[in-house]
């Protein structure tokens, strides 16, 4: 038995959507950590995820490029922390592949640098479907308030919509 994650919310630093959706968890995993099946779902639309690159395993890449709908391309890297299969994904990007800190500022996207968490994705069976439950940490209070301005709650809920109709058809 896996021992769960814990972790005392803190309303200064933390964003949390929790949904019970119905499907299994086993294609809630296999959406997350399929490079193809994560680039059908992983920004919100009109937004479109062109590239995305998975290590699955601490120390890992995590890598998106989000594309916005003038083009703009947006390139995301970050570093696993803690990978349970079926039950939760850590991941930062604080940190680069083999948990080298992140460059200074000029060599990322600067979105990128303004948006510093760490994220932790949990997935519960919950009858036939997954209580998923997606919690952001950051740093300082106006990361998670810059963060929640970006549309947070709307942006990764409706990822989260998409990631039930992409994992539905696995």
């Amino acid at each position: 038995m896996t021992r769960p994650f814990s972790h005392q919310l803190n309303p200064d630093l933390d964003l949390l959507l929790e949904r019970v959706i119905d499907v299994p968890r086993e294609l809630v995993w296999k959406a997350w950590t399929t490079p193809e099946h994560l680039k059908k779902w992983f920004t919100p639309r009109p937004w479109s995820t062109t590239d995305c690159e998975i290590d699955l395993r601490p120390g890992g890449i995590f890598r998106t490029v989000m594309r916005s709908p003038e083009g703009e391309e947006f390139d995301n890297t970050g570093c696993y922390l803690e990978v349970i299969e079926n039950e939760r994904l850590i991941w930062t990007n604080t940190l680069e592949a083999g948990f080298r800190p992140a460059g200074p500022p000029s060599d990322r996207t600067p979105e990128c640098t303004e948006l510093l968490f760490t994220a932790v994705i949990s997935l519960e069976s919950h009858g036939r479907g997954t209580k998923y439950t997606a919690l952001a940490m950051h740093g300082e209070p106006g990361s998670k308030k810059r963060h929640e301005e970006m549309g947070f709650h709307e942006g990764w809920g409706a990822a989260l919509d998409q990631l039930v109709e992409v994992a539905k058809s696995l």
